[in-house]
C-alpha cells in the first residue's frame, strides 16, 4: 500500500514509519523538522530507515497547501495517516495562533486534498486532551462532553469535527485515534518521563506541578503503533478510538517507579498547578479491543525498563 504519513520523523511517527516499512508498504513521509525541540533529534529518529528503498522523505510543512496538493496529485494513496501537529498543552497557552495554524489549517489542507483524490482511508491522530476536565472516567469515545483545557486540546477537537464533516460530506473513510500520554524510546525531551529521567540521573531537581496527585494513563509507543496498524487493516466509515494503556497512575507514583528503576532519589521543586493541565486521564479501551484488536501489551514497569535502557544507551545526550 502507498501511504502518506505526516509528522513521520517525530517520536511516534518514526516508530510507526519503521512498522509500516516492515509490513511492506511504500511510504511518503512528510515532516518540517521544526524547532519545537532540536531538529537533529528527528534526524536521529530516522537514521535506521533513511536509506530504505520504499521510503521517500519530504521536508515540508502541511501548512503549504501547494505541497499537499502536489503530493496527492501523484496518485491515490491507500491511506493518509496524519500525525503532524504542534504538540504540547503548556506551549499552546503561550502561542495559540501557531497551534491553530498548524493543527487546524494544516489538517484542513490535508482533508481538502483528500476529498479531491480520496485515499483508501484517512487516519487522524487526536489526543486525550480533547476530554479535558470531563469528570466521568475512564473516558469513553461515546461521551460527547468534551472540555479541552488548552488551545492544543481545542485544536484537536476541531480536527475531529472536520474529519467527521468531511466523512459525511465527501464519503471519506475515517478513523480518529485519541492518544493517551505516549512514552518509550525517542520520547520528546520535554515530556515528563524523559525529562524526569534526565534530571534525576543528573542529580538535578525535577519540577512537580501541584501536590503530585494528578494522574495519567501512560501508553507505551509500541502499543500506540499497534492501534494505528489495526486501523489501517480495517474499513470504517467514521470511528473514534482511545489508544491508552487502560490504567492510571499518580505523578507521585510515576516518580517513585523512576526512582526505583534509576536507583536514586529525586529532588523536588514544588510548583503551582499549571494552567491547561488535566487533573486526571484514563482511557476506556474496550471499543478498540473489539473493533481494532487493540490490546496494550506493555505494563508501565515493562515500558519504563525499555525506555530507561534506551535513555542510558542513546537518549542522555540533550
Amino acid at each position: 500500500m502507498k501511504i502518506l504519513l505526516t509528522g513521520g520523523a517525530g517520536f511516534i511517527g518514526s516508530h510507526l514509519s519503521e512498522a509500516l516499512l516492515g509490513e511492506g508498504h511504500e511510504l511518503i513521509l512528510v515532516d518540517n523538522f521544526n524547532d519545537y525541540y532540536p531538529p537533529e533529534i528527528k534526524e536521529r529518529n530516522l537514521s535506521a530507515i533513511i536509506d530504505h528503498p520504499r521510503l521517500e522523505l519530504v521536508r515540508g510543512d502541511i501548512r503549504d497547501r501547494d505541497l499537499v496538493e502536489k503530493l496527492h496529485s501523484r496518485g491515490r494513496f491507500g491511506a493518509v495517516i496524519h500525525l503532524a501537529a504542534r504538540a504540547g498543552v503548556r506551549p499552546s497557552l503561550e502561542n495559540p495562533v501557531l497551534y491553530q495554524e498548524v493543527n487546524v489549517e494544516g489538517t484542513l489542507n490535508l482533508l481538502e486534498a483528500a476529498r479531491r483524490r480520496p485515499p483508501g482511508r484517512f487516519i487522524f491522530a487526536s489526543s486525550s486532551s480533547v476530554y479535558g476536565s470531563n469528570p466521568r472516567q475512564p473516558w469513553k469515545e461515546s461521551d460527547s462532553d468534551l472540555r479541552p483545557e488548552s488551545p492544543y486540546g481545542a485544536t484537536k477537537v476541531i480536527g475531529e469535527h472536520l474529519c467527521r464533516i468531511y466523512q459525511r460530506t465527501y464519503n471519506l473513510k475515517m478513523a480518529v485515534m485519541r492518544l493517551f500520554t505516549v512514552y518509550g524510546p525517542r520520547q520528546r525531551p520535554d515530556m515528563a518521563i524523559h525529562k524526569f529521567t534526565r534530571l534525576i540521573s543528573r542529580g538535578r531537581r525535577i519540577p512537580v506541578f501541584g501536590d503530585g496527585t494528578s494522574r495519567r494513563d501512560y501508553t507505551y509507543v509500541a502499543d500506540i503503533v499497534s492501534g494505528f496498524l489495526g486501523a489501517l487493516r480495517r474499513d470504517f466509515e467514521f470511528e473514534i478510538f482511545n489508544l491508552g494503556g487502560g490504567h492510571s497512575i499518580t505523578l507521585n507514583g510515576l516518580i517513585a517507579k523512576l526512582e526505583e528503576h534509576l536507583g536514586r532519589k529525586a529532588d523536588f521543586e514544588k510548583l503551582p498547578v499549571q494552567a491547561g493541565d488535566a487533573a486526571s486521564t484514563w482511557a476506556d479501551v474496550s471499543k478498540g479491543r473489539k473493533l481494532l484488536g487493540y490490546r496494550p501489551r506493555f505494563t508501565l514497569e515493562e515500558g519504563l525498563e525499555k525506555f530507561i535502557a534506551w535513555f542510558k544507551a542513546e537518549g542522555d545526550n540533550e
